[in-house]
């Protein structure tokens, strides 16, 4: 499958199933985009028409260089990998990761949280320091062989049960010696609970840490508010800036949301650098249509032209010594994901799991509370096989919508959370995401080319 477009006035061509990049003169671009679907004397007769003063041996020779290309596996490459992703559903899986939510409570009130500010459509409730390391003792008794665990404290706002973070940190660092594992854990924090000891701990202890904020203190504040109404801005930056300054270059970064009501999402995001911020994330959101802050046709053209205008940015920074990372461009061309991840994608419900204050297990934090998608629980470990198997099946070739797609093996098929919510199906597709995701990654594959050209 090939997939061509220009941008920043390069030609590129995409072997979907090669996954080779290449970036070519307008003749050749021409040629491929004819090679399939025509004879050799169609070809030259067509483009010698189109480019008079391009010769016939020209573009005998230029056909030669396609047939080379498709010869070894860099073009027109065939699909290796549809009849395999079926046999996922019989695959044994390990547990590697777990998100848990330490609080269903948080100290803002986000009007577009997905967590119905931090309490999940139930009751507040922070978990136990005992619920805390069964979990990581569940981890542990499932996961296989794997050597390397992840954590993630979420919430809600974790910071709101900070000693229990520590305990749980803590009892990790206990079991990693008698098990033979190694946890890293991660924070998503707002921000507002910040303070020295945080700091310190999350420096020595947190592999990565996330922080969220929006962009312009405008644009944050209009809805991160706290619960007596204020905006959060002025209150969490300078704690933000603290925690990055004394962190030395450890893992963290900045993750916002755009809305209908910040289209030029890109200011934020430069906003954001411009504070010394040079880890960035900023991310569509997702709510019911009839929010006044959800996303709408008319906005699309508007977001399409922001990602493009970013990686200008990004590549003109980049020349000035200056760089930023944006999470949505981070492609590695070479050492990238193997196949089995850019088929199968986050794991959630098999690898990844998510676990509630009392100890409930859900595919992950955006499913948690919905009785539908219950797992089962940290004692009795995954009972509900059922659903799990739907969640094995999420992939880049369970969807029907993906058949033909360009894309698939960089989404894996899209998150199943956001098509669950757009769709009421985990296998469905949510469309006006998957075409943002598209973008992203025509801006990311150009900056890759733009970069290879400099070099």
């Amino acid at each position: 499958m090939i997939h061509q477009y220009k941008l920043g006035g390069y030609n590129i061509v995409l072997d979907t199933y090669s996954g080779s990049i290449h970036c070519v003169d307008d003749l050749v671009y021409d040629m491929i985009a004819m090679y399939e679907d025509s004879d050799t004397e169609q070809i030259v007769g067509a483009m010698a028409k189109k480019y008079p003063d391009i010769t016939r041996q020209d573009i005998l020779d230029a056909i030669s260089d396609i047939d080379k290309l498709k010869e070894d596996g860099q073009l027109f490459a065939p699909d290796e990998y549809a009849d395999k992703a079926f046999d996922f559903k019989n695959r044994h899986t390990e547990v590697k990761a777990l998100c848990l939510n330490v609080a269903h409570t948080c100290n803002l009130t986000c009007k577009y949280c997905f967590a119905s500010q931090g309490k999940y459509h139930g009751e507040r409730a922070l978990m136990s320091l005992e619920t805390g390391k069964r979990a990581l003792d569940f981890l542990v008794e499932n996961s296989g062989k794997r050597v390397n665990l992840e954590v993630d404290f979420f919430g809600g706002e974790p910071l709101m049960d900070f000693e229990v973070v520590k305990g749980i940190v803590e009892y990790g660092r206990e079991i990693e010696k008698t098990h033979n594992k190694r946890f890293r854990f991660t924070l998503t924090t707002n921000g507002m609970l910040i303070n020295d000891d945080v700091i310190d701990f999350c420096n020595r202890e947190m592999h990565n840490v996330v922080l969220s904020l929006d962009g312009r203190k405008e644009v944050h504040d209009r809805l991160r508010k706290t619960v007596s109404g204020q905006g959060s801005y002025d209150t969490i930056v300078p704690k933000f800036k603290e925690l990055v300054k004394r962190r030395g270059g450890k893992g963290y970064y900045m993750r916002g949301t755009f809305t209908h009501e910040n289209t030029d999402f890109t200011q934020d995001i430069l906003h954001m650098a411009d504070l010394g911020f040079t880890e960035l994330s900023m991310e569509p959101v997702v709510c019911a249509p009839n929010e006044p802050y959800a996303l709408t046709e008319e906005d699309f053209p508007v977001l399409c032209e922001q990602y493009e205008k970013l990686a200008f940015e990004m590549l003109r920074r980049e020349k000035q010594g200056k760089p930023i990372t944006f999470y949505h461009y981070m492609l590695d061309l070479e050492g990238g994901p193997c196949i089995y991840k850019r088929i199968s994608g986050c794991g959630s419900g098999t690898e990844y799991l998510a676990v509630t204050p009392w100890g409930e297990l859900f595919p992950c934090h955006q499913f948690v509370s919905d009785p539908n998608y219950s797992l089962g629980d940290i004692w009795k470990g995954v009972t509900n096989i059922e659903v799990q198997n739907r969640f094995k099946m999420c992939n880049a070739y369970a969807r029907e919508e993906c058949k033909d797609c360009w894309a698939k093996l960089y989404c894996s098929g899209g998150c199943a959370a956001n098509a669950y919510h757009a769709t009421g199906s985990v296998t469905g597709v949510y469309e006006y995401g998957c075409r943002l995701f598209k973008k992203r990654i025509e801006c990311a594959i150009m900056m890759k080319v733009a970069q290879a050209v400099e070099e």
